[in-house]
């Protein structure tokens, strides 16, 4: 029983190393049932959750992103942002959850954003870190943000059955996002954008 145990704690972690390597596989090799199933498994639980020497859970996350579609030849350099319904309540986040002990920073925020949003890509430099309470005020978090160039966009994900996703301005992203921090690691995105434009 010990070996079948095992298997289902760490089913995930290996369908979180597995995902990206299939999907470098043209979708025509793969069966539908496979990518179905492979896109609707998270992982759960804290037994592996990162706490830092203060006890501040770790936690990483990404700001989805992508250049706004443009009429002309000429590619926009304006951004959209994709943001996700949070679990309980009205308001939108960007995908983020905990950083585990056997993964990298990077590998969290990659995983976290593919469960809760369903996206893949390009993970870029690490925007930076801010401090906030739990929702109930009993503990405080280290959050990690990056930018993402989204490559990918599935169907069917993890969290879809309680997850609503959708493409947003910046503008609206500020007006729409319930936490401040998160509006603090959009502005560090516009920042980092608008220094590379000139």
């Amino acid at each position: 029983m010990g070996g079948l145990s095992f298997f289902v704690r760490n089913f995930a972690t290996f369908l979180s190393f597995l995902i990206p390597l299939l999907e470098k596989f043209p979708s025509k090799l793969l069966p539908a049932q496979l990518e179905k199933l492979v896109s609707s498994l998270a992982r759960t639980g804290r037994d592996l959750q990162r706490y830092d020497h203060r006890g501040f859970r770790q936690v990483v996350g990404c700001i989805p992103y992508r250049y706004k579609k443009s009429n002309s030849l000429m590619s926009s350099k304006e951004i959209e942002v994709l943001v996700i319904s949070a679990m309980k309540g009205d308001g939108m986040l960007f995908p983020k959850g905990g950083w585990e002990n056997d993964e990298s920073m990077v590998d969290a925020g990659m995983r976290e954003t593919f469960e809760e949003a369903g996206v893949s890509g390009e993970i870029e430099e690490k925007l930076g870190k801010w401090f906030y309470m739990s929702k109930r005020g009993s503990i405080m978090h280290e959050g990690h943000m990056f930018p993402m160039l989204v490559q990918k966009q599935l169907d069917h994900w993890p969290e879809k059955n309680i997850r609503k996703r959708r493409w947003v301005s910046v503008k609206e992203g500020r007006e729409v996002l319930q936490l401040t921090w998160m509006r603090e690691a959009l502005e560090a995105l516009v920042q980092r954008h608008d220094a590379q434009k000139q």
